[in-house]
């Protein structure tokens, strides 16, 4: 009988979770049998001899793999991972299983449906494993150890991805583009970039999705949700990420550093951002009047000058802004709202920016720098005068 090729076989949840099953109900007729033929008592276990003998009964052979069963059914239901029939189809979306019992499991992620809850946070959950699983966050136990690094896991599962890290394995192909995963799930995830698969759908606006955990994210933004909140400050996030980010402010760790000037950021994309004042690279260029911007987001905005759109009005002096956030910023002469405070002087302002140009003051900064003379300025539009007066021809 012919190997399959290395690499290439298509491992798939539906055929993990046959064979899960098959060899439960494997595994309770010989248990079953063997109890009854040998009048076993209660609670007392068959002979493995028994076993062995039921196992060698076992007439139902896949001509594929050579896999023995013991029933017909068995051996029918794990032909269909040769086969690749899947005739049990989700009327929502339109997924189909090789067996009902995967339908029915899926069929959760349409109805939301959650019917087991965590005892000790409230939060819920579809299945009864993805529960015990998360019953291990409280308890704190990770008894499962890497004894490569030394890391520890609550779940073995967790423990087996972990390992393919040292040992480089990874045995799942895309048959697309040959890309290969360390897991079924993520190639799995992978495999929707091409199908176009997004089996997720908000039950609020249509939209959908091909990763659930971006659709809970996205739902967030109806229901109003941010389940993230800063505990020195009170303030909440829709994202486990934009708190972390927002941390910062309070640590003032900037971890991200730039090799022409030595400034430092808290985000590894201010950095980004702060890189093209060196380079001086304006890639935006407006149709209308030829402006250059080193970012789209800018030539957007400043395209409204040419239309102008003034959407955004104030609800108490009527004035009206090109732009939301000009409006909000506005809106804070009326409220009286500094919520930035400089920790030097304890001076605060309306806005982050304001507070940036500030703190220069104190730290005596001069980030922006003369390419002619090398003369250096706290603001870039000193430096841009600057130019104009003395270096340009």
């Amino acid at each position: 009988m012919r190997d399959p090729e290395p690499c290439r076989i298509k491992h798939t949840e539906d055929t993990e979770q046959q064979t899960e099953l098959i060899e439960d109900n494997e595994e309770k007729e010989e248990l079953s049998e063997s109890e009854e033929k040998n009048h076993v008592r209660s609670g007392e276990k068959p002979k493995q001899k028994d076993l062995n003998k039921k196992r060698a009964k076992k007439s139902f052979t896949c001509t594929q793999c050579g896999m023995s069963f013991t029933c017909k059914y068995n051996l029918d239901v794990h032909m269909r991972v040769h086969t690749g029939e899947k005739p049990f189809t989700c009327d929502q979306c339109g997924k189909s299983f090789s067996q009902s019992a995967t339908l029915k499991h899926h069929m959760n992620i349409h109805t939301r449906e959650k019917l087991y809850t965590c005892n000790q946070c409230g939060k819920t959950f579809l299945w009864a494993s993805v529960l015990k699983k998360h019953l291990k966050v409280h308890t704190k136990e990770k008894p499962h150890s890497c004894h490569l690094c030394g890391k520890s896991f609550s779940c073995l599962e967790h423990l087996k991805v972990h390992q393919k890290i040292h040992t480089a394995v990874r045995e799942y192909m895309c048959f697309e583009c040959e890309k290969t995963f360390t897991t079924a799930t993520c190639l799995k995830l992978h495999e929707r970039i091409h199908t176009g698969e997004k089996p997720y759908k908000c039950s609020h606006c249509d939209k959908r999705f091909s990763v659930l955990s971006n659709l809970k994210t996205h739902e967030r933004i109806h229901t109003g949700e941010k389940p993230f909140t800063c505990d020195q400050c009170g303030k909440s996030f829709t994202q486990s990420s934009s708190l972390k980010e927002h941390m910062n402010i309070h640590t003032r760790e900037k971890l991200y550093t730039c090799d022409q000037c030595g400034k430092s950021f808290r985000q590894s994309s201010s950095l980004k951002k702060h890189m093209n004042i060196h380079t001086r690279e304006k890639l935006y260029t407006c149709d209308e009047c030829a402006k250059t911007f080193l970012r789209a987001s800018y030539l957007k905005k400043h395209l409204r000058v040419h239309i102008k759109e003034e959407c955004n009005s104030c609800n108490l002096c009527g004035k009206s802004f090109s732009h939301l956030q000009s409006l909000k910023l506005h809106q804070k002469i009326h409220t009286g709202v500094r919520e930035y405070m400089c920790f030097e002087c304890e001076k605060t302002f309306t806005t982050a920016g304001c507070l940036k140009l500030h703190e220069r003051i104190h730290t005596g900064e001069k980030p922006y720098h003369c390419t002619v003379c090398g003369k250096c300025f706290k603001h870039e539009s000193s430096l841009h005068t600057h130019t104009q007066r003395y270096h340009s021809k």
